[in-house]
């Protein structure tokens, strides 16, 4: 009898949606390997099994040893894994997420290219957060102070709530401890968040660094849908957490954020939210899973697997 030497790799349509599955898991100082269609995680305390195709993005701390097979299971998946430094604030490197169409990556690409389509996504991020206000005649200036002013008032009032002095945001990936307990959180929490904006956009096919209010960055798509979400996750739990915990403030804070995530369907909503900036009429999440057309510059597209001849372009 023929020895099987590797698991079938599961259809598309066998694999949850982005939407439907878990938000992050954070591991480190473990090792990593694969049995049937789970990841093994072993520690001193014991072996975790976790079904891979539930996962939307594993977070490898230091310390993580993995094997060749488990990467090969996490990116047939769809998996977003993301190396990061001690405490998850240090973004090294990030696996491949599972994309088999390029329609809404398209479609970011002329919207970004074009200053008034440009203009206009990202009119719709400011919009969405003030929903209740008209900002059709404010400049981009204008937003981002607006935007400045909010989130200033947030963090006054999460301060005022758990009586917590507060001065400004001071990120130190190099030196995480330094900072205060809310800062700390903050750190640890905007990670976990930034994971899974970037789990989200990679598994819809569109590009990380095809930013509308970022650019210039890899990841300035990424900080664009994070930053629609910061208000009501990371900020408000970073103050709870400084308010009870002063130890192990990175562990604390990305349990919660789970829950919290949870709670508002985050992932959901990012899927949605997404569409909602990019599509215009044409509904392009309703499109055939799989597409593979050759380009024409007159008829637009032409069928691929087609042995073309002279007669054909008559």
């Amino acid at each position: 009898m023929e020895k099987q030497t590797g698991m079938k790799k599961a259809d598309i349509q066998a694999k949850p949606r982005i939407q439907d599955r878990l938000t992050f898991i954070y591991i480190e100082h473990c090792k990593v390997s694969c049995q049937d269609s789970a990841i093994t995680v072993i520690e001193e305390s014991g072996i975790t099994h976790i079904p891979v195709a539930a996962l939307s993005v594993l977070l490898l701390g230091p310390g993580t040893d993995i094997t060749h097979r488990a990467v090969e299971l996490i990116g047939d998946n769809g998996v977003t894994m993301i190396w990061v430094g001690e405490h998850g604030v240090r973004f090294y490197a990030y696996g491949r997420a599972l994309t088999t169409r390029s329609q809404l990556l398209i479609e970011q690409a002329k919207r970004v290219s074009n200053m008034r389509s440009h203009l206009e996504v990202a009119r719709k991020m400011y919009q969405m957060r003030f929903p209740d206000e008209d900002i059709s005649r404010l400049t981009m200036q204008q937003l981002r102070g607006r935007e400045g002013s909010r989130i200033r008032k947030v963090y006054r009032e999460q301060a005022k709530k758990w009586n917590i002095p507060w001065k400004r945001r001071n990120y130190r990936p190099e030196d995480f401890k330094k900072g205060d307990a809310v800062n700390q959180a903050l750190s640890a929490g905007n990670a976990c968040l930034y994971g899974l904006a970037h789990a989200v956009i990679c598994a819809l096919g569109c590009s990380p660094g095809l930013g509308f209010v970022h650019v210039g960055h890899e990841l300035s798509f990424v900080y664009d849908i994070a930053d629609l979400y910061k208000a009501e996750t990371t900020i408000p739990i970073a103050f709870e957490i400084a308010s009870k915990y002063q130890d192990d403030i990175g562990s604390v804070t990305r349990r919660a954020l789970r829950d919290r995530f949870k709670k508002l369907r985050l992932l959901q909503r990012m899927v949605r939210d997404v569409y909602f900036l990019l599509e215009d009429g044409e509904n392009i999440s309703e499109q055939p899973e799989e597409a593979l057309y050759l380009w024409d510059n007159l008829d637009g597209l032409k069928e691929y697997g087609k042995m073309y001849s002279d007669s054909d372009e008559q």
